[in-house]
């Protein structure tokens, strides 16, 4: 069985909050929810530097047993970032962000987790919390020091124990390997959400509402209708059975996209007044928000909009840096290329280059290894794509190659199609399952369904 994810983002500023500080990620192999912390403009860089350094994992080049680790190389690479530009600058020290990100090779999603932003997984009409938030809260319920009940009203209730970016200690993140079942129902949220609509009506609103779009529209207005204290967003995604190639275009939200700055849509309600009428004027958002001064974001994009975004929000030349450490394989005048960078151009500014040109002719790839090789594939390194593109050397298959073929070639290998050992090293959506469920058996599914 093929499975795919169906996918939608949004967010909205909220009613008290001048700045959404939230960023969420949605593709077809990656869903991503960060929302940053820190003073003035910290919050909006550090949760687009996470989703930066997240999202040119998008696509289908990684193999299952690899999930976890390319989701860890990417956060180690978006704290280091975070805590150089906090050394930087004096005014943005305790500069961070929760992350979470799910990442999907075939049948298999790997997940990991930083924070109280929270996933939640819909199954056969039961939703359940997958995530455990990292709050002192959380902590004193833990160990049996306070009731849910009393959580609800603890003045430490949004303190934060573990995040991405603050301090120089490695981050400590929860990580499982989960299964991408048909008919599952994702929902990834920050706490704009959470802490503002009960968990029984999220369920009833994922339950009952079938379209992905007026899902994720009516959870945002559920929160603004509630008082819109926090930044909202959301990912909704569904996991589909699909023959077609399913919708390959990102939507990138909040500080990581380009409307950030896109006004509340809950503006002219009741709930709107009240809490201009409730506002500390003349104040930090997060001046007695919460101990760690958080603020938040969110709304929608495309890949490299997040990076540039975060270099105009103030992260200078170190976004830029960042794009020029990224390589992905792409078609440049009928062949397969080497790009250096990100595929996108923002204005006048083209965020790649072209590294290296190869032999390789489109047209002598297998028509679906041609459709991602025109789609692009993302990875993180050099070496990365010279294996990526030394596997597509061994699928070209030269109009000339069936008369060799008819002279002692392996008949097997005939009419352009690869040995079935080259096939399982390049598109994992087509292993087989039993050999997914060898990798990491003991974390499938560890902390939930």
């Amino acid at each position: 069985m093929t499975v795919s994810l169906r996918y939608v983002a949004r967010s909205d500023v909220g009613l008290v909050r001048d700045v959404n500080q939230d960023s969420g990620y949605a593709g077809p192999d990656l869903l991503v929810l960060a929302d940053g912390m820190g003073g003035a403009a910290g919050g909006d860089i550090a949760s687009s530097v996470a989703v930066a350094h997240l999202a040119p994992l998008d696509g289908e080049s990684h193999r299952s047993e690899d999930l976890l680790d390319r989701l860890r190389t990417a956060l180690g690479n978006a704290h280091r970032d975070l805590v150089a530009y906090s050394a930087e600058q004096a005014d943005l020290q305790g500069l961070g962000t929760t992350v979470i990100a799910l990442l999907r090779s075939g049948t298999r999603l790997g997940m990991v987790h930083i924070g109280d932003s929270r996933a939640y997984l819909l199954r056969d009409e039961h939703l359940t919390q997958v995530t455990t938030d990292h709050t002192y809260v959380q902590h004193l319920i833990d160990t049996g020091e306070l009731t849910e009940a009393e959580a609800e009203a603890h003045p430490q209730r949004s303190a934060l124990l573990r995040v991405l970016g603050d301090g120089e200690a490695a981050p400590v993140v929860d990580e499982s390997i989960r299964e991408a079942r048909a008919g599952d129902r994702w929902l990834l949220c920050s706490d704009g959400l959470s802490g503002m609509v009960s968990a029984e009506t999220i369920e009833r609103i994922l339950i009952e509402t079938a379209d992905l779009d007026a899902c994720a529209d009516e959870l945002v207005n559920l929160a603004l209708r509630a008082g819109g204290s926090d930044n909202i967003t959301v990912v909704v995604a569904d996991v589909v059975e699909t023959k077609d190639l399913p919708d390959t275009s990102p939507q990138v939200v909040g500080a990581a996209a380009t409307d950030r700055a896109r006004p509340t849509r809950g503006g002219g309600g009741a709930s709107s007044r009240a809490a201009a009428l409730t506002r500390p004027v003349g104040t930090d958002d997060d001046a007695t928000a919460r101990p760690v001064r958080r603020r938040r974001r969110v709304l929608t994009w495309a890949i490299a909009a997040v990076v540039v975004l975060g270099l105009l929000a103030g992260l200078g030349t170190l976004g830029y840096r960042w794009t020029q450490t990224q390589y992905y394989v792409g078609a440049n005048n009928h062949h397969v290329a080497i790009y250096q960078g990100i595929p996108q151009r923002i204005g006048p500014l083209q965020l790649s280059s072209v590294h290296e040109n190869t032999e390789i002719a489109l047209a002598d790839l297998p028509g679906f290894v041609r459709n991602r090789v025109e789609r692009t594939m993302a990875t993180n390194s050099l070496p990365a794509a010279e294996a990526i593109v030394a596997d597509l050397r061994t699928q070209a298959r030269p109009a000339d190659s069936d008369e060799d073929d008819e002279d002692g070639a392996d008949p097997g290998n005939g009419n352009g199609e690869t040995d079935p050992g080259d096939e399982g090293s390049s598109d994992d959506t087509t292993e087989d399952p039993e050999d997914d469920e060898d990798a990491a058996p003991e974390q499938l599914d560890a902390s939930g369904p």
